[in-house]
């Protein structure tokens, strides 16, 4: 009776921890797919309105013209990325999501500039070139067994370096340190999708698929977070490789 017991209690065992590993295999499925989906939405968005900007002369005359509404613009898309950084756990699930798109959209409105700086051929060629590097990446990410913390950390530094490199270079305008600051910048945005979709998905193990409103709030700062690498590593791509009209 002992021996069966024991046995039993092993079974049980062993079916609990099945039942936890399931559980959150499940989580981060759910969670991962509403990120890439909303992370899809607002690239979608994005485009739309970087296409319909550019089509319209007269509107990027408007806007680009005017020094107060390009800052106005940047100043809008910083508070929002800090808000949803900071404090996306008090919004609300549709608040979160109506301040991502929104954040979308008006990065598209700013990235509209790109299509009178550079030719559609670049423009398409570093597009396809960002989405299979970022999908490469985001596969790494996802199948490798590395922890990439101590990657991440490093990549961050190299991050803020690289903001103070392009700040410099806004006054010295040199054309060798912009081919360096984008070449260094693809390598870090490329590292840091990665990294970010090892923590995404660690994050969704815990996700709380009960809680409709927390599981949308993860998933659009999660999709923020991939949306940004994305961006900007389809940039730097374009200043790296870009065909300038």
């Amino acid at each position: 009776m002992t021996h069966a017991a024991a046995t039993w209690r092993t079974v049980m065992e062993t079916l609990e921890r099945q039942t936890t590993v399931d559980t959150r295999a499940s989580a981060v499925s759910v969670y991962m797919n509403q990120v890439y989906m909303w992370m899809t939405a607002g690239l979608g968005l994005t485009a739309l309105l970087a296409w319909q900007t550019a089509s319209s002369p007269a509107v990027l005359q408007y806007i680009f013209s005017n020094t107060f509404i390009i800052i106005g613009l940047i100043v809008a898309q910083l508070g929002i990325v800090i808000a949803l950084s900071a404090a996306v756990h008090r919004f609300s699930a549709t608040t979160a999501t109506a301040m991502f798109l929104l954040y979308s959209a008006l990065t598209g409105v700013t990235l509209s500039s790109i299509f009178v700086v550079y030719t559609m051929g670049s423009i398409a060629n570093a597009f396809l070139v960002t989405a299979g590097t970022f999908g490469a990446m985001s596969v790494y990410g996802t199948v490798t067994k590395r922890d990439l913390t101590g990657m991440g950390s490093f990549l961050f530094m190299g991050l803020i370096g690289l903001v103070i490199a392009m700040v410099v270079n806004i006054f010295l305008q040199s054309a060798m340190m912009d081919f360096v600051i984008s070449g260094i910048g693809v390598l870090i945005f490329t590292g840091l999708t990665a990294y970010d979709t090892q923590k995404l998905r660690q994050f969704g193990m815990n996700a709380p698929l009960g809680d409709a409103t927390a599981l949308r709030r993860g998933a659009i700062l999660g999709a923020l977070t991939l949306y940004l690498d994305f961006i900007n590593l389809f940039l730097m791509l374009l200043r790296l490789f870009g065909n300038r009209e």
